[in-house]
């Protein structure tokens, strides 16, 4: 997390991680009901991979391509 790029990298299998968590019903009643605190962090990163999945999942792809061939 020490440059741009991993800090981009981070945030986004952060939210990846999160939104994924939330479809698991289980884990969304354990892990994300909390909506302060570290897990607070959690939820709202849940809550934006959910409402923009498209977007979410296009710069994905692209930061993997980007560390794949561009690093």
């Amino acid at each position: 997390v020490y440059s741009l790029d991993g800090l981009l990298v981070f945030g986004l299998l952060l939210v990846c991680t999160c939104a994924y968590l939330r479809k698991v019903p289980r884990l969304r009643t354990w892990l994300l009901s909390e909506r302060r605190g570290v897990w607070g962090v959690c939820h709202k990163a849940a809550v934006i991979g959910t409402r923009l999945h498209l977007a979410i999942s296009v710069s994905c792809l692209l930061m993997a391509f980007y560390v794949l061939m561009g690093k």
